[in-house]
């Protein structure tokens, strides 16, 4: 097994909150190999034999349990793709905290692709937290391209917790969601970038059983000459309720695409997208700086606020 180095441990506290060995079922990788394992009685975790990867069973009736599976890279030049399957089984109630980490100090591109297919059991709630950082002085880009693929069964809700608040060079964040009765999804995600930074969040939400309901939400700011594309795509083929929204702050030099869908292919879908991009309305900040702050200060103070 891969041995955690200092960096890999402040890259962990920052993806996962992890300052000590996790309690419950974990599966920490670094550096391209298994750096440490854990299963429990209800939680399963077994090494794909086809392709690198991991395999995830929740035993039914599971709740109150967690799941560690983050991953971190400290060298430069690592390049990997990694599949990684949970099968969650009915009547469950578990929180499942993934993220990757790249440390870059070298001159060349590190880069992580995750994909993540969730197949979620009747009446199960899963919460489920991907956060992506990047650092390092290297030359090297840190280059994340998250694949998440939902499969939910009736009466199941997920919740999904999207953050990217620094360091990562390159993203294409792409989510892909499949709602069976009664079924309920909600995303909230976080984007950050700056320099010349590029992010790009693609979902896809087909609501196809009655009853099923998702609401998507991007909140993002966009710094220096960094660029980020929105693209959230909400189809209703059942009697369903659906919304999608982002809400953007620009700075700079930086450039934001939104681009909200809606396609109803049942009488009863109702669906409702909402875009907002602008600039920090000045009173906001003249506000904060009659209370003493810098312009600097007032503006880290407002994008903390927005970003929570």
């Amino acid at each position: 097994m891969e041995i955690i180095t200092n960096i890999q441990k402040q890259l962990l506290a920052e993806i996962a909150d992890l300052h000590a060995t996790p309690k419950g079922a974990y599966n920490i990788r670094a550096n391209s190999k298994l750096a440490a394992r854990n299963t429990t009685e209800n939680i399963d975790i077994q090494t794909k034999e086809d392709k690198p990867g991991i395999d995830i069973r929740i035993k039914s009736g599971t709740k109150g349990e967690d799941v560690h599976i983050p991953v971190v890279i400290s060298d430069t030049g690592i390049k990997e793709v990694v599949y990684n399957d949970f099968f969650i089984g009915n009547d469950c109630d578990v929180t499942i905290v993934a993220g990757c980490g790249i440390d870059n100090c070298g001159a060349h591109d590190s880069q992580h692709d995750g994909v993540h297919r969730f197949f979620v059991g009747k009446n199960s709630h899963v919460k489920y937290v991907e956060k992506h950082y990047g650092s390092g002085e290297g030359t090297g880009k840190r280059i994340l391209n998250p694949v998440t693929e939902v499969y939910q069964e009736e009466g199941s809700t997920v919740e999904m917790e999207m953050v990217q608040i620094k360091g990562v060079d390159s993203t294409v964040r792409t989510t892909k969601a499949e709602l069976d009765k009664d079924a309920t999804l909600l995303v909230r995600e976080r984007l950050m970038t700056h320099g010349e930074q590029r992010a790009e969040s693609v979902y896809v939400t087909e609501l196809n059983g009655e009853g099923s309901s998702a609401d998507v939400i991007s909140r993002s700011v966009a710094k220096d000459n960094s660029y980020q594309k929105f693209d959230s795509r909400i189809v209703g083929n059942a009697k369903c309720n659906g919304h999608t929204e982002c809400d953007a702050i620009i700075m700079g030099d930086a450039n934001i695409l939104a681009v909200p869908q809606l396609e109803a292919n049942n009488i009863d879908a109702a669906l409702i997208h909402e875009a907002a991009i602008g600039k920090i309305a000045g009173e906001q900040l003249i506000k904060l700086m009659t209370l003493g702050l810098s312009e600097q200060e007032a503006e880290e103070q407002i994008i903390n606020g927005f970003l929570k």
